[in-house]
């Protein structure tokens, strides 16, 4: 004889029987979106991103060396802004002379720190730049130079100057060894220290350099008062030289 099935059997045959209704594409988004999904923000451009990267790694960017980037940077600076904020960090952008560099805001504070720190350079991404005193007057006479060429030329022309011509000035200021050579020497030197701040390029095959327009936002007329206060402290010691002098923060 055989046995009727149970109560379970017949309950796990109905449901074997029950087959699935199908989905309307109403109902498809509603079920497939997560909240993990709906929590994710959508990304940087990619080249937003890259332009972000290459002013956090360097500083500045020169427009005649990056057209692309410097593109992207003039048309997205208030979203470059907003990535920066968070680091206390905005782009600058001078449209003339085809340029673009990060500085800190000007309301930053540098954190927790005391009364007695305050004076203290404290921004973790930026480094305040120590030039001597002759590093600071080369860079003096640099920015005027840069200047009065634009002058003549129209802003946003490449300025080239010759070494030979920047030696006069400078014994000017520093005065003379009484050696050709040792003089020469000693400009070199300073061009190549300020050529590692990202003031000028290097010395070329025609003995000239290029002093890029970044100086003339290092050395504001913030910076050009605190040299000249700096030159008559140095003038009433006896003009001792080799004295620091602070040129802004820099990357």
């Amino acid at each position: 004889m055989e046995q009727e099935p149970d109560i379970f059997d017949r309950m796990a045959a109905q449901a074997a029987s029950i087959q699935p209704l199908p989905l309307s594409k109403e109902e498809l988004p509603a079920l497939s979106e997560s909240p993990l999904a709906a929590q994710n923000p959508s990304k940087t451009p990619p080249n937003v991103r890259q332009a972000l990267q290459f002013l956090l790694a360097h500083g500045w960017l020169e427009s005649a060396a990056k057209p692309k980037w410097f593109s992207v940077i003039a048309t997205q600076t208030t979203l470059l802004d907003a990535l920066l904020e968070p680091l206390d960090l905005r782009v600058v952008v001078d449209d003339v002379r085809g340029l673009a560099f990060l500085a800190v805001v000007p309301d930053y504070a540098g954190g927790d720190t005391d009364e007695s720190e305050q004076d203290d350079w404290t921004h973790p991404l930026m480094k305040r730049q120590r030039l001597t005193l002759e590093q600071s007057l080369l860079l003096a006479i640099l920015r005027r130079e840069f200047l009065q060429r634009e002058q003549e030329s129209g802003t946003g022309t490449a300025v080239r100057i010759t070494v030979d011509s920047l030696l006069p000035q400078l014994e000017t200021y520093l005065g003379s060894t009484g050696s050709d050579m040792q003089e020469r020497k000693r400009l070199g030197q300073l061009l190549e220290n300020l050529r590692g701040h990202g003031m000028v390029t290097e010395v070329d095959a025609q003995d000239c350099i290029t002093i890029r327009p970044m100086i003339v936002h290092l050395l504001n007329p913030e910076n050009l008062q605190t040299l000249l206060l700096r030159l008559r402290e140095v003038a009433q010691q006896g003009g001792a030289h080799g004295n620091e002098t602070n040129a802004g923060g820099a990357p």
